[in-house]
């Protein structure tokens, strides 16, 4: 079964260069990585860290997203992959896309997401040593604070449904007064605070990706967070926990593929099992370069009869 599985990837791997045509198409590059153990790596110990790469972009009302198996984390896989591409590019902190910010055209973006994971765990640890009795608001539920008012702008966004040009004025009209304010309470809380405690951490956290952070408000097809690309590897993540490694590299490529097409096919709104049958019935039939009808954000769901999500 795990060869006819690799034999089965090999036939689908021409549709992972179609996907990345399709990313770099976009406006907007969505990147994300996790850890994989993977046995049998030439040279390298079983126990050794590998990683799986996600690449979400393409048009936003048809995503696409690739799966790499790389046995580094090193910002090179990224910048192969993402090539000469101009336009945004979201991700974490990670010092391996700094390279991003001096490419011509490109401009890196950061993720609120993680800002506020880091106030956050200041309130965490505090709860552990508090009572139960009320406390007054700490500096880290200040910060918090100006981080839920911009996210309450984003649920108006959603929820009036707003097109690019009311979401870029919204966010310019409210969003950028909170984040002045938000940035004035960083430069005059940063010097009185423990640098190596959580909350100095946190704090220099966002003061650092500052630049990075703010970068969403100048277009209103970006989001604030790299929350696409999160969600999107959280599946690979939960696999990992049931069948913890991959066998060997060429496994680990064959995943990568599968994962690849299945959450493409999520994304655009399908049923993962009726697409993937899709594809196996119609490969043998159709000539590659007719292979860009099969990919998911080209396919009339009304049209194909494929169940959707």
């Amino acid at each position: 079964m795990a060869n006819w599985g690799l034999k089965a990837s090999v036939r689908c791997r021409p549709f992972i260069d179609l996907l990345q045509q399709e990313i770099r198409g976009g406006p907007l590059i969505n990147v994300d990585d996790t850890t994989l153990q993977v046995l049998k790596e030439p040279g390298r110990r079983n126990t050794s860290k590998s990683y799986m790469w996600l690449f979400r972009g393409g048009p936003p009302d048809k995503p696409a997203l690739v799966y790499q198996y790389a046995p580094s984390r090193s910002g090179q896989i990224a910048e192969d992959f993402i090539g000469d591409y101009q336009g945004f590019i979201q991700s974490d902190a990670f010092s391996g896309y700094d390279r991003f910010e001096k490419k011509p055209g490109s401009r890196l973006m950061g993720c609120w997401a993680h800002a506020r994971r880091k106030f956050f765990a200041v309130i965490k640890a505090k709860k552990k040593i508090r009572s139960k009795r009320k406390h007054p608001k700490s500096l880290a539920d200040e910060a918090l604070s100006f981080i839920k008012k911009l996210y309450r702008i984003e649920k108006q966004v959603r929820e009036q449904e707003l097109n690019r040009d009311q979401i870029h004025n919204l966010r310019k009209s409210d969003a950028v007064p909170v984040l002045d304010n938000f940035k004035q309470w960083l430069d005059e809380k940063s010097p009185f605070v423990p640098p190596k405690s959580l909350l100095g951490v946190a704090i220099a956290y966002t003061l650092s990706n500052w630049q990075r952070l703010i970068v969403y408000i100048e277009d209103g097809r970006l989001k604030p967070d790299n929350n696409a690309a999160e969600n999107a590897i959280r599946p690979f993540v939960v696999g990992r926990k049931n069948w913890l490694f991959a066998g060997h590299p060429r496994g680990a490529e064959a995943s990568a593929i599968f994962f690849s097409l299945i959450e493409t096919a999520k994304a655009n709104g399908m049923e993962p099992y009726a697409y993937l049958k899709h594809v196996f019935e119609q490969l043998p039939l159709t000539d590659e370069k007719d292979y860009p009808k099969l990919l998911p954000g080209n396919i009339d769901l009304g049209a194909s009869g494929l169940p959707t999500l």
